[in-house]
């Protein structure tokens, strides 16, 4: 993953900057969530790696499938991926976008991981309490996982806060061995 996030980091920062120079971040966010999207596609994957494959004949594939749904700066971002050999790492290129764009609008993703469904007084709850941590506008999602068996885990950027009883669990395992 280290590795992917290597060759994607210019792209994206390149892909945030020219999305900043035409006040266009939210068309930026969609265009390259559709790249994403195709580029992950297992059918897609086998065309972008196989070096029979021409790049004209990707672009022609990939700008059919987007339609009018790429500006004219998309059209030749998705030139420009195809051309270097870098259209298979778009999905990880969104992702590092999506980051650039969260830290530019102030914006911290986190994830909320429970045991079982979370009642909303608890969802409100913790974006108070992250918000008040971090001091930045909070965007919370929440996923059940009942392998936790109870707790919670948080994620907040490189941050995590493991308040499960599995991760509990794990601890104790460690330190008795």
């Amino acid at each position: 993953m280290l590795e992917k996030t290597a060759f994607a980091r210019p792209y994206a920062e390149a892909a945030f900057g020219q999305a900043q120079e035409e006040n266009a971040l939210g068309k930026w966010s969609d265009m390259l969530r559709l790249l994403g999207i195709i580029a992950s596609d297992p059918q897609m994957q086998i065309l972008i790696t196989n070096p029979r494959a021409g790049s004209g004949q990707l672009q022609a594939l990939v700008l059919d499938v987007c339609g009018d749904r790429l500006n004219r700066t998309g059209t030749n971002f998705v030139k420009i991926l195809l051309e270097s050999g870098r259209f298979i790492f778009a999905r990880q290129i969104h992702e590092l976008f999506e980051r650039l764009r969260a830290d530019a609008e102030g914006v911290l993703e986190v994830e909320v991981v429970s045991a079982f469904p979370m009642e909303p007084d608890q969802v409100t709850k913790i974006v108070d309490l992250m918000k008040n941590r971090y001091g930045r506008n909070i965007e919370i999602s929440t996923r059940v996982d009942a392998s936790l068996i109870g707790g919670i885990i948080i994620r907040a950027g490189d941050s995590v806060i493991d308040a499960s009883i599995r991760g509990s669990l794990r601890q104790l395992s460690r330190e008795f061995a």
